[in-house]
């Protein structure tokens, strides 16, 4: 039996974005089982939108991508294999949910996987810089620190036993941390972890045209690792014995 995929994606106040991203699931060679939008408190069109292209909509009153996030989560666990995700400004190409089946398929072994930008609304420079040095140069720094690829929230997929094992050990709850920067930190080498180079992910580059929106972006890597410091502190002594 194929793998159940089921994608979920974190929507706060993003009606429009987020039905470019819906329509661009529906035109998957490969559709997901089932495509979970976590109404993150909005209150523009988002449920509408939702529901318009037939989505599972779930409510999350906490703001922030973490509670939303894992809200949705929790709920695809229940009937899911393969849990993936993307944010409301992401466009996925055709294949995306074929390819995230075949390598999961391929390498029982595979627990996690994830790939990297293409950002759009923008200008050349700003795509190269966000996805070599601040998509990249995040890539490359967590896999010295961690051992592992940082996970792309905007891009990637899990089995649904890594996520049993870590839910209740990420701060789920801190609106203020990266979610996919937590969730790498509390990941381990034998989870599986992979990055592919060639899995990459149209995404919106309106959190990097603007200084204010990038160093909040950059402040929040600070409090993630300062949320979740033991654990990124001990795993490096530990690679390091």
């Amino acid at each position: 039996m194929p793998p159940r995929i089921v994608v979920v994606i974190p929507c706060r106040d993003d009606a429009d974005y987020l039905d470019a991203c819906l329509s661009a699931l529906d035109r998957q060679s490969r559709r997901a089982d089932e495509v979970i939008v976590v109404d993150n408190a909005s209150t523009d069109a988002t449920a509408d939108v939702a529901r318009a292209h037939g989505a599972t909509l779930l409510r999350e009153e906490r703001v922030g991508i973490w509670p939303a996030a894992a809200r949705g989560y929790d709920d695809a666990a229940a009937s899911a294999d393969i849990i993936a995700r993307v944010d409301a400004d992401s466009r996925p190409h055709p294949d995306w949910v074929a390819r995230l089946e075949r390598a999961f398929a391929e390498d029982e072994a595979l627990g996690v996987l994830t790939g990297g930008a293409e950002f759009y609304d923008c200008s050349r420079l700003v795509a190269y810089l966000g996805s070599h040095w601040y998509i990249g140069g995040g890539r490359v720094w967590i896999g010295l620190w961690l051992g592992i690829p940082l996970v792309f929230g905007s891009n990637f997929a899990m089995r649904v036993a890594v996520w049993e094992r870590v839910r209740d050990r990420v701060r789920r709850a801190d609106p203020h941390v990266h979610d996919d920067l937590d969730l790498t930190i509390h990941l381990h080498a034998d989870d599986g972890v992979r990055w592919d180079r060639t899995l990459t992910m149209p995404v919106s580059a309106r959190p990097l045209v603007h200084v204010g929106g990038l160093l909040r972006r950059v402040w929040r890597v600070v409090e993630t690792f300062a949320a979740s410091w033991p654990d990124g502190r001990f795993r490096a002594a530990r690679r390091q014995v």
